[in-house]
């Protein structure tokens, strides 16, 4: 199946906007006016300062979660593999910070007040997630918030976008809480499939 996560980047490439059309589709507001992921936001947001530098990776399009960090007063750090995506970043929040990057090479040289992987984490095969943690922990500040999405518990699903496939992989929940602890984070927050959220399994901790 590794051969199967080395693609997802190209994919994105080729399909970022028929993606961000879908992005936003899944995402469109609710009745109150708040995107489906708002709460989860919210409460990432809340463990922040004011100003707060975050890092978004594997940042997509930018839209939703980007917009919504720097319609909050957040100073947003993008980065994604994928040029395209970041091509729509720059045109959408040229305000923010935009990079293209391996989030598993990633090696900044400063630590962010939070560190998001929303929907992009989970595209990385198991090794490279176990590997992922230590990269958290150098970008995050003491006290730094970091929220990402997984499967529910241990494996791996293929799911397709415009006709290809698509690698998603987890690891068990106990063994993400024991990188976490061991890469220094508590956990503040755990979901597992939140029918709120669009059946998101959703990890927030804070950085000891």
């Amino acid at each position: 199946m590794s051969e199967h996560a080395e693609r997802v980047v190209g994919l994105y490439q080729r399909h970022a906007t028929a993606w961000a059309a879908a992005r936003a589709e899944q995402s469109r507001p609710r009745s109150d006016g708040r995107p489906m992921e708002a709460a989860w936001l919210d409460r990432f947001l809340a463990l922040l300062p004011s100003r707060a530098g975050v890092l978004d990776l594997g940042c997509g399009c930018g839209e939703p979660i980007g917009a919504y960090l720097a319609n909050r007063g957040c100073d947003v750090t993008g980065v994604d593999t994928a040029p395209a995506m970041i091509g729509l970043c720059k045109a959408r929040l040229p305000a923010q910070e935009w990079c293209v990057g391996d989030m598993r090479t990633l090696s900044l040289g400063r630590s962010f007040a939070g560190i998001l992987a929303w929907d992009s984490f989970f595209h990385l095969c198991p090794d490279d997630q176990r590997r992922m943690f230590p990269v958290f922990r150098a970008h995050a500040g003491a006290g730094g918030a970091l929220m990402f999405t997984s499967g529910p518990d241990h494996g791996i699903a293929m799911g397709t976008f415009e006709g290809e496939p698509l690698y998603h992989a987890s690891l068990s929940a106990a063994e993400y809480r024991g990188l976490l602890a061991s890469n220094g984070f508590e956990v503040a927050g755990h979901a597992v499939e939140d029918p709120t959220c669009g059946g998101h399994t959703i990890w927030l901790a804070v950085r000891r």
